[in-house]
């Protein structure tokens, strides 16, 4: 993972607060669903709105959903979520008509592949798109132009009104990312499709899933099985750990699927490898296994550059998680590698792009691959947290892509303040300004725009042990950092920003949501 652990407060004590952590703060009461929300509030900020004054369609119990051919699925996503809230039958059905549409036709091939078109008039709410993930986008605007009551997950009274106008959008940036650490502490599939749903608000298109680390191997391998069964058997502080079967991964990778979110799945190497070591002692260089590993110190592991058996196991887990894995990328980590020699880790980490590339996919690393040879489809992951980095800068001129996930801007594991109680303070406090008030294409001396893939906003999990401890700490950063990665850089504004952010309070009410409830935003409701 990235980011100096070794600037990692004591994690016994930061452990012990959890449980409480996410409760001392909550939100307030949503809402009522009377409420029309503005075209205005949207988050992201949409491209263009043309609000119609005065003008509203309101969903009623005879309303229907009309679809084109290969719109359906996404028809009946939407369908399940207005049931839920509304109690209305909502049939879908092939067709148009008078209702709520969701089109594959009649788009402005401006919105590219995953922008949409939204309408709203008295009669009628129709999305257009020229792909499924343009008309998933749209719906997610759609959902917020509804009352907050709208996520309720019981029947409520209504009225459901959308106010009137025109939105086009599209995103600025093809690649939008959240990461989730599963190996310091393990979360059930239950949990990461929750996370997925999270996401998919915003939308964030990449779920990057931190599964290996010193502290835990957390997806099946077949060729070595005891990387999960041993090597994830436990956790930081210690507890039972746990890992993903071929199954359960299966099940979230179509689960991200069907949100239109790509998993991008991280075997971290050559360095924070400890469950790896210590469930193989083929991979230690003397041939003996260390123990398993509960803390949270980094940079003291290393695989062993000079034994076959290394590059063997290195192809055999590459392969099955790649077979695994229908997504163009495969991250490979590469930070912190303290313990293994400059020269041996970039022969090693080109020697392991080759092998991705072999089972056909494209590299993703954290940004010390640079000093190494990175390939032309390797995708550097920058994390620092400064503004200057010549050898990522010298990548990028010769055609390296980057993702940014600058530590004191991006990462959801940072305290708000002095008084958060969860997470670390290593690269600084990050609060909701500081996530947003930063620009991708420019951040990095040196990097044009043109250079930047997207964004990605990791969430390492040292500290956090449940759902509601990763909800604390990626609302309302995550929204911040999605908006950056789509919205176009004509509307960035923080005073605009945090006022549309507040109104999203009442919705995360509604929905469960456990979030900080921030001193900088006025909350809604």
């Amino acid at each position: 993972m990235a980011g100096s652990r070794l600037r990692t407060a004591l994690a016994g004590v930061l452990l012990a607060v959890t449980s409480a952590a996410s409760v001392l703060v909550g939100p307030q009461a949503a809402t009522a669903a009377t409420d029309v929300s503005s075209m205005r509030d949207v988050v992201p900020a949409p491209l263009m709105v043309k609000p119609a004054a005065g003008t509203t369609f309101t969903l009623t119990a005879g309303t229907r959903i009309f679809t084109s051919p290969g719109a359906r699925e996404v028809a009946g996503y939407l369908a399940g979520i207005l049931r839920r809230s509304t109690g209305y039958r909502l049939p879908v059905v092939e067709g148009s008509g008078v209702g709520v549409s969701l089109l594959l036709t009649g788009a402005d091939p401006d919105v590219g592949d995953q922008g949409y078109r939204l309408d709203v008039t008295r009669a009628s709410v129709v999305i257009r798109a020229q792909s499924g993930a343009g008309l998933f986008a749209g719906v997610q605007t759609l959902r917020q132009l509804f009352p907050a009551a709208i996520e309720s997950p019981t029947a409520r009274p209504g009225p459901w009104a959308v106010a009137g106008g025109q939105i086009v959008d599209r995103p600025r940036l093809a690649y939008r990312a959240a990461m989730l650490d599963v190996a310091r502490h393990f979360f059930t599939v239950a949990t990461v499709e929750r996370y997925l749903d999270e996401l998919a608000l915003y939308k964030v298109n990449y779920l990057h899933l931190h599964l290996t680390d010193d502290q835990g191997w957390r997806i099946a391998i077949d060729s070595w099985p005891r990387l999960a069964t041993y090597g994830g058997s436990t956790q930081v502080g210690g507890g039972a750990g746990g890992y993903f079967t071929k199954a359960d991964y299966r099940a979230i990778v179509a689960y991200a699927e069907a949100r239109y979110i790509t998993v991008v799945p991280e075997v971290d190497m050559p360095g924070h490898v400890n469950a790896a070591l210590a469930s193989y002692a083929e991979l230690n260089c003397d041939g003996k296994a260390p123990p398993l590993y509960t803390g949270t110190g980094v940079g003291f592991s290393s695989l062993c550059m000079t034994r076959d058996v290394t590059y063997r196991f290195v192809d055999d887990v590459i392969g099955e998680v790649a077979a695994l894995t229908p997504g163009p990328y495969l991250h490979i980590g590469g930070d912190e590698a303290y313990a293994t020699k400059p020269a041996d880790y970039a022969s090693f980490m080109n020697r392991v792009q080759e092998i991705v590339a072999a089972h056909g996919k494209a590299v993703l690393a954290w940004h010390q691959v640079v000093t190494a040879t990175p390939l032309p489809s390797t995708v550097a992951q920058y994390w620092g947290t400064t503004r200057s980095a010549p050898d990522v800068a010298a990548a990028a001129g010769r055609g390296t892509k980057l993702l940014l996930s600058p530590a004191n801007k991006a990462y959801l594991d940072m305290k708000y303040d002095a008084s958060t109680p969860l997470g670390q303070d290593w690269a600084g406090y990050v609060e909701v300004k500081d996530a947003y008030d930063w620009d991708p294409g420019t951040y990095l001396d040196g990097v044009g725009a043109s250079s930047v893939l997207g964004v990605d906003a990791p969430l390492w999990t040292e500290t956090i042990v449940a759902l509601r401890d990763i909800e604390y700490m990626a609302f309302p950063r995550l929204p911040a950092i999605a908006e950056l990665g789509w919205s176009p850089t004509s509307t960035h504004d923080w005073n605009a920003f945090r006022v549309r952010l507040g109104a999203q309070g009442p919705r995360w009410t509604t929905q469960g949501i456990t979030f900080y409830r921030s001193p900088q935003i006025p909350w809604a409701g």
